[in-house]
């Protein structure tokens, strides 16, 4: 079990106010499966399965891990894609007090490898194949490097079939369940968010600062039992487990998930299921606008699409108006440290749409302070620091690291979290971010941690210096480019490059997508990289 910052003043605070209810996930999916059995609780690629049988099938697989000798407290790390059975293995670890580390896809050695390893990881769930990739064989050659001894589940396989053999009804009682129920206060996830120092870093979530987060949803954004829900961005990202594994069970509704990211495919979904509802990055609304027969398909009951990650563009608010008159586009902002925290209402002006990333959900807080940590007037820039019910407790083995990110409130109340970001906020309390304090570039609303990649290219043998900078582009906001000065008669190509880095197992999502060979890189007096020089350069190049 994690070391983590949650305090008894904390849980007084936030039950008192109403945010927190002690509940867990399974409570709410318990509640539905009695009261609507029948009704379809996911759909993926493959099949549904209503929530009776997600009941089932849930209770099934925590009896399987028990016998696997996980138990409360230990963390199973599982690499699937939006399928069925990511949402039944996190169901099914919350069910017996087990953790959830859910792994981006994408991610392969480097990124697996210390994740898995900082974790201390009981077990890992991964699929024979996906998009052409070997996950078993990767974990094979991982197992090595681990301290603890891991055990390997692989999805379609006996390992896997025999956690939802239905001979478990016979042979073990399901009522051992219930006095596993993990307090609402434990930790229920451990997700890792793209580190700034070469280092991902491992966000803690308890159960009730995960159902606090989707509380305020059906208020803002009408959601009800009778929504149909859409996810396409990986469940392994907070907005994809949120939204997409949590949102439709805490209301009784149906989520779509889709595996891999198609818009045109994602058109018919929405005409065959009646899908109400998405959240994605904005280059997701860029492409479903850029489907060619758009007006061809019934879209009609398509009504919200929340785009997180990245500024909505005017020219792609006023093209959905255009094209889908019924379709309500709103921006959010938030991190993996406390969820959406901010989000536009239904109604908005276009405006605060494209000028803004929304108002704070209820309960959340935000501020702007200055160098000193006075808070500063309207529209002027400073550091953000946000607090509230979705507020993480703790990075993984690294409280030390969290403490010199929570600044302490002189009114008496919990503290203030310095998320880094740069910000202002309007004479009516929205927000938006101006700049980014942290080395990060957002591709398409992707977190690429542009230190660890540099660290990776210090690597390579011809590499004197790297930076990494942003260039913008007009679908996914910005792509990286690395500027390099090479050693004295070497040569380096951008193949070479690729190369490198898919042998040194970082993911491909994270490889700069263009190389700029430069003599020397602008520098400050002290020697500091002037990033900013790059980027301007590169902009305009």
């Amino acid at each position: 079990m994690f070391d983590t910052l949650l305090t008894p003043e904390r849980i007084a605070r936030e039950t008192a106010a109403g945010h927190w209810r002690g509940r867990t996930i399974t409570d709410f999916l318990d509640e539905h499966a009695a009261a609507s059995p029948d009704k379809v609780a996911f759909v993926d690629s493959r099949r549904s399965i209503t929530y009776a049988e997600l009941r089932r099938l849930v209770d099934r697989v925590a009896l399987g891990l028990l016998e696997r000798g996980v138990g409360p407290g230990d963390v199973i790390s599982f690499q699937l894609p939006n399928r069925i059975e990511w949402v039944v293995l996190h169901y099914a670890a919350t069910r017996i007090g087990a953790i959830s580390n859910p792994l981006i896809p994408i991610y392969r050695e480097r990124e697996v490898g210390y994740m898995v390893g900082l974790a201390r990881s009981r077990m890992v769930v991964v699929p024979r194949e996906f998009r052409g990739f070997d996950y078993p064989e990767m974990i094979e050659r991982l197992r090595p490097g681990w301290e603890q001894p891991v055990d390997l589940l692989v999805v379609g396989e006996p390992s896997w079939d025999e956690l939802v053999d239905t001979a478990w009804e016979e042979r073990a009682d399901p009522a051992v369940l219930a006095p596993l129920r993990p307090d609402a206060d434990d930790v229920t996830l451990l997700i890792f968010t793209s580190g700034t120092t070469g280092e991902p870093k491992g966000v803690m979530h308890t159960h009730n600062t995960m159902v606090a987060a989707n509380d305020p949803l059906p208020v803002r954004l009408g959601i009800t039992g009778d929504s149909v829900l859409h996810m396409a961005s990986t469940l392994a990202h907070l907005t994809g487990f949120l939204y997409g594994a949590r949102l439709n069970v805490q209301n009784g509704a149906t989520c779509v998930l889709q595996d891999v990211w198609d818009p045109a495919a994602f058109v018919e979904l929405v005409a065959q299921h009646r899908i109400t509802y998405t959240s994605a990055a904005t280059p997701f609304l860029h492409d479903l606008l850029d489907v060619p027969d758009l007006a061809e398909h019934d879209l009609s009951s398509l009504v919200r699409f929340c785009c997180m990650g990245a500024p909505i563009p005017p020219a792609v608010v006023r093209a959905a108006r255009e094209a889908l008159p019924g379709l309500v586009v709103v921006g959010g902002w938030g991190q993996t440290e406390e969820g959406l925290v901010t989000i536009g209402i239904p109604g908005d002006p276009e405006e605060k749409i494209v000028e803004t990333d929304g108002f704070p959900w209820p309960g959340m807080e935000i501020r702007v302070v200055d160098e000193h940590g006075a808070v500063v007037p309207a529209r002027t820039e400073g550091a953000l620091q946000v607090r509230g019910p979705f507020l993480f407790v703790g990075y993984a083995e690294r409280l030390d690291l969290t403490r010199s990110l929570l600044v302490p409130a002189d009114d008496g109340g919990e503290a203030w979290f310095d998320t880094g970001d740069l910000a202002y906020i309007d004479e009516d309390g929205y927000l938006r971010i101006s700049g980014r304090t942290k080395d990060v570039i957002i591709r398409g609303g992707e977190n690429i941690p542009v230190a660890y990649v540099e660290n990776a290219l210090y690597e390579h043998p011809a590499v004197d210096a790297v930076a990494i900078v942003a260039t913008p582009d007009p679908r996914l906001q910005e792509r990286a480019c690395a500027c390099v000065v090479l050693r004295p008669g070497t040569e380096l190509s951008f193949e070479d490059l690729q190369r490198f880095l898919a042998g040194r197992g970082v993911a491909k999502q994270y490889w700069p997508e263009r190389l700029v060979v430069l003599e020397d890189l602008p520098r400050t007096p002290s020697g500091k990289i002037q990033k900013f020089q790059l980027r301007d350069r590169m902009a305009g190049s």
